[in-house]
């Protein structure tokens, strides 16, 4: 990992990462590109495991098909809010479940096989200068034309850069496990809202092998402290029998999403999670990640400045989106919007928008947003619905 400065060193061969080496071989075929990473693969990273179509957009754009065809794809989707609105629907294009050291490890071995080299360490510092010289953990340096960091919510490239990490209200935290599915959840993919103001909710995704990813997250800064036995017990309140014999439990941060996105000019670029891309009203991030790492990886070897390409190519495809999700995040803190926009998405168009709003880059559209404040205003006079 010694001599030349490197074309582009990936840190962190997750998703976004791994989107990123592949856009640059994409876009310079005879590009050094190195991908590090501190963990060998596969390794599992705590997750829902919910993929969205859209990835498969983004990595069919890259060159890389079927990652997951042997895998089935699930079709239902059912949100509720306890004892308030439920709805249930088939998506138009069906996701799929699949746990991350599936997925992770068969998009790292794409970039490898597109000519990425594989490096395992640890980044402790990054500076800039002439070029890029990142210290690995054992004293060892790296050089490199640019950097892209997709380093995850922690991101140790973002704090060298001198970026903040988000606000606590603009975290999210979950906690993860497997267990057997429960019956009548095997075949859709289900989330249960917790009544209430803030963001909060349970999930049971069927991977398909006879056990569900489940799991509960809630945006940080209600006031309650976080601990896993509440979310364990939260759980269970929400989506019964699910939690029996479960297995793995695992908790990590969500960096959720604002209105703008924090990429600085310079060589040193970030992707995912690293630069705060989490869907905040869902705790989507896959889609962001492969997006972005995709933006990123192609900005940093192409000519011009690298972070202004990479800030300009997010913008043309998220920042519609992204101002949208920030005002529906704070919508649904008022507690009669988020069962009114349940009850809406009876409409099978209504429905259809919130899916490309939750796991993609949908707005908010007229059909929705009347759909939502009629069911709003109704439910004001009937407060029983």
């Amino acid at each position: 990992m010694t001599g030349a400065p490197w074309d582009l060193v990936v840190v962190g061969a997750g998703p976004a990462g791994s989107a990123a080496a592949l856009a640059a071989l994409r876009v310079r075929p005879a590009a050094r590109v190195l991908l590090l990473d501190r963990a060998d693969f596969p390794r599992d990273k705590a997750c829902g495991d919910g993929v969205a179509p859209h990835v498969f957009d983004v990595c069919a754009s890259l060159g890389v098909a079927g990652v997951v065809d042997d895998h089935r794809p699930v079709r239902r989707l059912h949100l509720e809010v306890p004892g308030v609105a439920a709805v249930s629907g088939d998506m138009r294009r069906p996701a799929h479940v699949v746990p991350r050291r599936v997925l992770d490890a068969r998009l790292r071995g794409a970039a490898l096989a597109a000519g990425a080299h594989p490096g395992r360490g640890v980044v402790r510092s990054v500076s800039t200068g002439p070029d890029v010289r990142l210290l690995l953990s054992g004293g060892r340096a790296v050089h490199a034309r640019a950097v892209v960091g997709a380093d995850g919510a922690g991101s140790v490239v973002r704090r060298c850069l001198g970026l903040p990490g988000p606000a606590p209200r603009s975290t999210g935290l979950a906690v993860r496990g497997y267990a057997p599915v429960r019956p009548d959840l095997a075949d859709e993919q289900r989330i249960v809202f917790a009544p209430g103001g803030a963001p909060a909710y349970a999930w049971s995704f069927p991977v398909g092998d006879g056990l569900a990813n489940i799991g509960y997250g809630e945006v940080l800064g209600g006031g309650a402290v976080p601990s896993r036995r509440r979310y364990l017990r939260r759980l269970e309140e929400l989506l019964p029998g699910t939690t029996a014999d479960a297995v793995a439990w695992r908790g990590h941060h969500l960096p959720l999403s604002s209105d703008r996105v924090r990429q600085p000019d310079g060589p040193v670029l970030l992707a995912g999670d690293a630069l705060s891309l989490v869907n905040p009203l869902t705790g989507e991030g896959l889609y962001y990640a492969v997006l972005s790492g995709a933006c990123a990886g192609a900005a940093a070897v192409a000519p011009g400045d690298p972070g202004r390409g990479h800030r300009r190519a997010l913008a043309r495809r998220l920042a519609r989106h992204l101002r949208h999700t920030t005002v529906l995040q704070r919508l649904v803190r008022v507690p009669a919007v988020l069962p009114a926009g349940v009850r809406a998405a009876a409409d099978p168009g209504v429905f259809a928008d919130l899916v490309e709003v939750g796991l993609g880059r949908g707005l908010l559209t007229t059909r929705t947003a009347t759909a939502t404040a009629r069911e709003v205003v109704a439910g004001l006079r009937s407060p029983s619905r």
